[in-house]
């Protein structure tokens, strides 16, 4: 009998959370909590949310100026979300309300360009207004998938990175969409990333912020953002 077989019969008979505890057992992937957990998620970015009306772009770092020409774009019908790098100037675009613990669920991909020199960008959590303090979710073509910023502790800055702490590169190449799972509480930040935790941290000093996107390099496209306060 194939092991997806088996697992059809596990679920009808047996808790989720021990089929996915089994799943974690073996070696395969493990369902995001947006599938696993399907109760409970708001919509960001789709036809029923309040759109880019519920975002506000701001300047990386802070009191600098925006291009005149939003770099995001907003397909209302689809829920995608287009954005090209702005140049030699930084922005990222700001969900307009703060947040403590939750789980965020986020696609992406790089969209492919050969004049685009390693395409880059992130998925922001846990940020002050003004981005001083920053938690990033890196993103890239086949790269990223770890988490990188500049915490408070001790009352002071702190940057971290743990690019050289991730379990296993499972992003993949740019035209490729991949899943991403944020889920933060109190210090702890789990991200999920195309069917398993490839990063966890337990550093992070901020209590609560605000949720962010950037595109550095490149271009990319965002889809299906939904948030779960827990």
């Amino acid at each position: 009998m194939s092991e997806s077989r088996v697992r059809k019969i596990l679920a009808l008979f047996v808790p989720a959370a021990i089929v996915l505890a089994l799943g974690a057992a073996d070696g395969g992937d493990v369902p995001s909590k947006l599938e696993s957990e399907p109760a409970g998620w708001s919509d960001l970015l789709g036809p029923s949310s309040a759109g880019l009306d519920a975002w506000t772009r701001e300047p990386i770092p802070a009191g600098g100026d925006l291009i005149e020409d939003s770099p995001w774009s907003l397909d209302r019908e689809t829920g995608v979300l287009t954005a090209t790098a702005p140049g030699p100037d930084r922005e990222w675009l700001r969900l307009d309300q703060v947040l403590l613990d939750f789980v965020l669920h986020v696609e992406w991909r790089i969209v492919p360009d050969p004049s685009a020199k390693d395409p880059a960008g992130g998925v922001y959590f846990r940020n002050s207004n003004d981005a001083g303090w920053w938690h990033q979710a890196r993103v890239g073509d086949a790269s990223g998938g770890y988490l990188v910023g500049a915490t408070y502790a001790n009352l002071l800055t702190k940057k971290f990175d743990l690019s050289g702490e991730v379990k296993e590169n499972r992003v993949k190449p740019a035209g490729e969409w991949n899943s991403y799972e944020l889920t933060v509480k109190g210090r702890n930040v789990t991200l999920w990333v195309n069917g398993a935790v490839a990063n966890e941290w337990n550093g992070c000093g901020v209590p609560r912020g605000y949720l962010g996107l950037e595109v550095e390099r490149g271009k990319v496209e965002f889809r299906n953002l939904k948030l779960k306060s827990l």
